[in-house]
This record gives C-alpha cells, structure tokens and sequence, in this order.
C-alpha cells in the first residue's frame, strides 16, 4: 500500500506526518522505526498521524523514533497543527487532541511552507527536587539541571546515565535537559528517550526549563526566551494557586519536502 506523508521539521526537531483521517495506516512500532531510521528510512525524530476527532479540529497521536506510541511533542504539536491548515482539516485558529488532553493552536504568521505557532500547552504543578536537579511533567516527564555552560556538557553521554538511573527509571522514565541561565534567556541541550540521544530541539523540555527557571529564580517572570540547538522558542505562562497555567510554546513550524512511500518496502 502506497502512502503519502510530509516531512516537517520545528526547530530542528523533524518529524514524518501522515493524514490519516481515513484510518488506513495503522503502524506497528517495527514499521514506525524503520520510517525514522536516517539511513534506510525517510528519516526523523517521530512519526505523527493526524487522525479525526467528534470534538476538535484533528487527533495527534505520536510516536517515538524507536516505534512505540509515546507522549506529548510540544515542537510536533506545531508541526502538525500547519500541516494541518495545509491539509484542510483546520483553519488558523483550532484545537486538538493529543494523548495529554486537548490543546488550542493559532497559526500567527504563515507563508508557503512555513509559519509561526503558539501552541497551548498542559498545566504544570509539580516541580520535584531530584539529583542535582528537577522533576516536572509538561505533557511529558522531564529533568532540569542548570550549568554553567551547555556546550561543556557530554550531552549524549551523560544524558544516558541519567536517564537511567533508579530515581529516574522508578518514575516511568524522563527526557534529560541541561539547561544554562544567559541574561534574559535560557539556553537548553535535552537528550530524548525514545530517540536515545540528543535533538536538536524539545518543545515539551523547553516549557520545563522555563518554568522551572521561574520556580527555582522566585522572580515573577512569565515568559521566557528559550534558545536550543535548532532555533529559538518562547515559552509564556501564568502561575496560580501553585499551577503553572495559559502556558503557551510559540516557534518555527516548516514543510520541508512531501512524499510517498510503500508499506511493503518498510
């Protein structure tokens, strides 16, 4: 069977995308995995299916880059959301729903290809003091340690013993960020579970270090520059009642290229 996707990429963090509204790709994880694979598949961090919903525009659902289903993409929550004003299924402003809940998206700027979204993300409450660092959950679990200097870190090295230590393990597992205070900005290097090594970019790592830097610094700010390998973000929230919430991950979405591929060949 022959299916058509497009290849979208958010901050350096790229991602394979298919309409599946009619229901006829169902992946196994062995098929997910081989999409991904850079050498022998089309290549990407994830595979998103844009599928229909009785009560939001569209549902994302979202695999890692090893195959299994997997929790929220805040740089694939707006990857799909234009790929979804260019497949039809939403208009500029739109919501939908993902394995967190439901989300709202607005397409600020657009052009052929590309476009500016802010994404609304899941409230956050929770920030867990844990080695050396913290525990938050932004959709998906993640660990914050502040250094020095991001570009000092052995970020795949030290990102894998982290992400299996006890503490982190007994927890479901988290995707590791080292995250470096710069003025007015943060600058962030995140090793992935899933894909098991760095990425270019982590929407949902992005809105844990900027509210982390805000439990953590006790200044009031509400908004945070956030500046990772693959681009610049920006992440904005509220703080109420102890919640971390209206928090919103706005960035780069891009179509790089479209295609077709056989089932049969993966």
């Amino acid at each position: 069977m022959k299916i058509e996707f497009s290849k979208y990429e958010g901050a350096g963090n790229d991602f394979v995308i298919i309409d599946n509204r009619e229901g006829i790709f169902s992946p196994a994880p062995a098929t997910v995995a081989a999409l991904c694979d850079r050498r022998f598949g089309i290549g990407a961090d994830g595979l998103m299916l844009l599928e229909n919903d009785g009560e939001t525009s569209f549902r994302m659902r979202y695999f890692n880059s090893d195959g299994p289903e997997a929790t929220m993409c805040g740089n694939g929550g707006r990857c799909i959301s234009l790929f979804a004003v260019h497949a039809g299924a939403a208009g500029e402003n739109m919501s939908f729903d993902a394995v967190d809940g439901r989300h709202t998206a607005t397409l600020l700027s657009r052009g052929d290809n590309d476009g500016i979204v802010s994404l609304g993300m899941t409230d956050a409450s929770e920030i867990v003091p844990l080695l050396d660092g913290y525990f938050v959950d932004t959709g998906s679990p993640h660990y914050v340690r502040f250094v020095q200097s991001v570009d000092e870190i052995d970020v795949f090295t030290e990102g894998r013993r982290i992400r299996n230590l006890p503490e982190i393990v007994s927890r479901g597992g988290a995707n590791i960020n080292f995250v470096e205070r710069t003025g007015d900005s943060l600058r962030i290097r995140t090793y992935e579970r899933g894909v098991e090594d760095e990425t270019l970019a982590c929407g949902t790592g992005s809105v844990a270090a900027a509210i982390t830097a805000a439990y953590t610094d006790r200044n009031g700010r509400n908004s945070y520059a956030v500046v990772t390998r693959g681009g610049g973000l920006t992440v904005t929230f509220d703080f109420r009642n102890g919640r971390y919430t209206n928090i919103k991950l706005t960035g780069p979405a891009r179509r790089t290229f479209t295609g077709c591929f056989d089932t049969e060949n993966f």
